[in-house]
């Protein structure tokens, strides 16, 4: 059977995740597997820590996408991947890989995806998560104050200086390239009944 790929994208803190964990529960963990754009950041090992901190993550140069679609296509054609493990406290890429194995469905998710027209290529279904700025805002603050161990100041910063503009420029444009455009993420019942119900129905077509 011809593996499905989905794309989520969406600004950060829009809720991705909790729209790629709702396919999960209900098409069923043991047939997706699942590829964080996230993972794929360029390694920031040859700068000095002070440095590496002033680079532009929200632009779609900051990622490898070459990688990920390498590694799209070998999982397509059948062949485990081995995706990178992306530290966001030293904004370096670890030793460590996460073997992916093939399985029916493979969500891949993250800001940029459909700013690239390479990786646009890749998705059967495109998914873009629409929440408020404000919301999306304070979600950002607390996953990274909490899961990268960044300061208030900081994050404020980085919004300003780069999150905010970048969305403008390469985030919210790509919106035109989706498929289903979904208002509050996993907590919008009836848009996600129509996802599933369409994944369910490319699985039983393979």
């Amino acid at each position: 059977m011809q593996p499905i790929v989905i794309g989520v994208a969406g600004g950060t803190g829009s809720g991705k995740t909790t729209v790629t964990q709702a396919i999960l529960e209900r098409v069923g963990k043991q047939r997706i597997a699942c590829i964080p754009h996230d993972a794929y950041y360029r390694d920031l090992a040859h700068l000095p820590p002070n440095l590496r901190a002033q680079v532009n993550f929200d632009h779609p140069d900051s990622l490898e996408t070459d990688l990920l679609v390498e590694h799209l296509q070998l999982w397509r054609a059948g062949h485990p991947i081995q995706v990178p493990v992306y530290d966001f406290t030293t904004h370096t890429r670890t030793a460590q890989t996460v073997r992916v194995e093939p399985q029916p469905v493979a969500l891949v998710e993250g800001i940029l995806l459909f700013a690239e027209p390479k990786l646009r290529e890749m998705f059967d279904v495109k998914l873009y998560v629409d929440t408020d700025a404000d919301i999306r805002f304070i979600r950002r603050l607390q996953r990274d104050i909490a899961e990268r161990g960044r300061t208030t100041k900081s994050v404020v910063e980085q919004y300003l200086n780069t999150v905010r503009p970048m969305h403008l420029e390469f985030v919210e444009p790509s919106k035109r390239y989706a498929d289903v455009i979904i208002p509050e993420g996993g907590y919008n019942q009836v848009a996600m009944d129509m996802v599933v119900a369409r994944i369910e129905r490319l699985l039983s077509q393979g």
